[in-house]
């Protein structure tokens, strides 16, 4: 296949750039102008290729190597969308079987302080979002966070904070804890027990975070109704936590044994799941007071899904795809050129706080940058700084938008941005602790 023409200085090419900085303008201020990120995101990356279509009919270009680049791109987003999709779907299934309502109730319960809490939050964020999405696990223990307390913000701001970056930076050493290390896993560019080697760099960093953080906590109690009921997780929870444990199993074996999109061993967790949901609703199971629990239907936990979340990274996928088709994406791979790998893959990070870390990891992978002679080392970098990096700015990534959400009014730009120098301390120390394990230690990367 012939070599993709420039087309950056032509009018479709700069009709192109307009429509993405404009999207994504509305993308970083949906909490302005309150629209929805998935309505701006999904226009951009439709409308680029729409445009791009028509400048090829109208001078009558060779289309074959836009519908080779329409393939690779589906083929791109259909893996990354069913991915999410499954993992969404089992989130939904745990909820509505109060494993997560149960947990809340643990937590509140025990008469614990606001700087305990803020601790055991923070931990659960961390070690929770590597299976489960940063995203989700944001949306849930900021949930438990108002369930808490919804006055205090001396509490609920710098907590905020810190699930926002425990998120982050569990999800980085875990192909499922961010969509970003997902798209570096599903891309082939390390082994899913290479991501496992960044470990040390994510916890220490986000710990220096969480202490600095910490000092801003009030040291008395949260208030506690007394006489509030227990909850307890309903029928089937255990077994379908078990379930996705057993389908991101699958996933791995799928990608690394199987030689098969990690997509599909998702599937077939699903597939699991509603054969579990079928056996559960042909047995007929009673409550203490003798009644009859209602049938479950795996459609509805579907119906649930944040549906605009997943048209957010098919718009915001497809975007990135329309401009390096154009060749913008070539200037990016010229810093590599220029600066090397390693500054530039640091650099990334404060990009993906201002830009938010999806795009700006989707530019990385579809310029194939040269990452010196160690490539294996540099991508975890890039992982590790993209997925970190945009817990600087409170729109720097999916977590922080979905708790932006949660605590309206309360966790905002304004206030995650007093507190953000202790997040540059902690990006700072992972940095410097992946350059002592990969570079001088040589553990990680290479070895593999």
């Amino acid at each position: 296949m012939t070599e993709m023409p420039d087309l950056t200085t032509t009018w479709v090419g700069i009709a192109s750039l307009i429509i993405f900085v404009v999207g994504y303008y509305f993308i970083a201020a949906e909490d302005k102008y309150h629209i929805n990120k998935a309505k701006p995101a999904l226009f951009a990356g439709t409308s680029i290729f729409m445009l791009i279509g028509l400048y090829y009919t109208i001078n009558e270009l060779d289309v074959e190597k836009l519908h080779h680049e329409i393939e690779l791109l589906i083929y791109e987003i259909a893996g990354i969308f069913f991915f999410l999709y499954v993992a969404m779907t089992y989130i939904e299934a745990m909820i509505d079987r109060n494993v997560f309502s149960s947990l809340r109730y643990n937590l509140v319960s025990k008469g614990y302080s606001y700087k305990k809490l803020f601790w055991i939050t923070g931990l659960l964020a961390f070690f929770i979002s590597p299976i489960a999405d940063n995203l989700t696990t944001a949306l849930i223990l900021s949930t438990v966070l108002i369930t808490i307390d919804a006055k205090n913000k001396d509490f609920l701001v710098p907590s905020a904070i810190n699930i926002v970056v425990a998120a982050n930076a569990g999800g980085a050493w875990s192909p499922f804890g961010d969509i970003t290390t997902l798209m570096v896993w599903v891309d082939q560019k390390a082994p899913f027990s290479e991501f496992l080697f960044l470990f040390p760099a994510a916890i220490v960093g986000w710990f220096v975070t969480a202490y600095l953080l910490s000092r801003f906590i009030p040291a008395d109690n949260p208030p506690f109704i007394k006489g509030e009921k227990k909850v307890k997780i309903s029928e089937g929870g255990k077994q379908i936590m078990a379930l996705f444990g057993l389908t991101i199993t699958s996933a791995v074996l799928s990608h690394q044994v199987l030689h098969l999109p990690a997509m599909w061993g998702m599937m077939f967790g699903l597939a699991i799941l509603k054969l579990y949901i079928y056996k559960m609703n042909r047995e007929v199971h009673y409550d203490s007071e003798g009644i009859a629990y209602p049938k479950v239907n795996v459609f509805s936990f579907i119906a649930k899904i944040e549906n605009d979340t997943l048209l957010f990274f098919f718009g915001i996928l497809a975007a990135v795809g329309g401009l390096h088709f154009l060749g913008f994406l070539e200037y990016f791979t010229a810093l590599y050129e220029e600066f090397g790998a390693t500054p530039v893959n640091i650099g990334v990070g404060f990009l993906s706080a201002i830009v938010d870390n999806v795009p700006v990891m989707s530019a990385v992978l579809k310029s194939e940058p040269n990452m010196g002679l160690d490539p294996q080392s540099q991508w975890m970098l890039v992982t590790l700084t993209a997925g970190i990096g945009g817990s600087l700015i409170s729109f720097g990534s999916a977590a922080g938008v979905g708790v932006m959400g949660k605590l309206h009014g309360i966790y905002t730009f304004g206030a995650h941005i007093k507190l953000a120098w202790t997040v540059l301390v902690g990006y700072v120390i992972s940095v410097a602790i992946w350059y002592f394990q990969f570079i001088v230690l040589g553990i990680g990367g290479h070895m593999l």
